[in-house]
């Protein structure tokens, strides 16, 4: 299994969002988000390369992978992250919603 390391960026991204669901949905959904972040960011310890590479050319050719995420039916953000294969790690580099400009 491969190592889950959240950089600061995505931390703060993460909290951002927290916040936003908190002060515009209710705290219930913003907890229930926060959770299942987390969640689906630890299912990147199996297999990581299962999700596709990013859409910025760029940080495709990098190796840049995203994790495509919502708690509705739909995917509302996604994880940004970067698998080094040799060192069987995982770093999360942003967690971003699906209306934000590319990186």
């Amino acid at each position: 299994m491969a190592k889950v390391e959240i950089a600061e960026p995505a931390k703060a991204d993460i909290q951002e969002a927290f916040d936003w669901w908190s002060e515009n949905r209710s705290a219930i959904q913003a907890a229930e988000w926060y959770e299942r972040i987390f969640e689906a960011i630890t299912t990147l310890q199996s297999m990581p390369e299962r999700c596709p590479r990013v859409s910025e050319s760029g940080l495709s050719r990098a190796g840049v992978r995203q994790l495509l995420f919502g708690i509705g039916s739909r995917p509302t953000h996604r994880v940004v992250f970067y698998f080094d294969v040799d060192a069987d790690t995982v770093t999360i580099l942003r967690v971003r919603h699906h209306g934000q400009d590319e990186l």
